[in-house]
């Protein structure tokens, strides 16, 4: 029995990241580079909220400085007024 093999050139392996618990596909190219980045994607003010990467809580000046990598794991608290 003969072995057949398939490779595909030009294909990239999807990025991902688990935001709040649910794993979020990304296409390489388009993974957002920085945690500032990805909550102007979300479209998430970064004084409205609290991030944590990987178990560490990283303060909001750190936003634009802190590199995101495939697989990481990101929380997000938003802050909600009320009373």
């Amino acid at each position: 029995m003969r072995e057949c093999r398939f490779f595909f050139v030009g294909t990239e392996k999807m990025k991902s990241l688990t935001i709040n618990g649910k794993q979020r596909q990304f296409a390489p190219d388009a993974m957002p580079k920085t945690l500032s980045a990805l909550l102007a994607e979300l479209d998430v003010a970064a004084t409205t909220v609290v991030a944590e990467v990987d178990g560490a809580i990283v303060p909001a000046e750190q936003f634009t400085a802190t590199e995101l990598k495939h697989g990481q794991t990101i929380e997000l608290v938003k802050f909600m007024g009320g009373g």
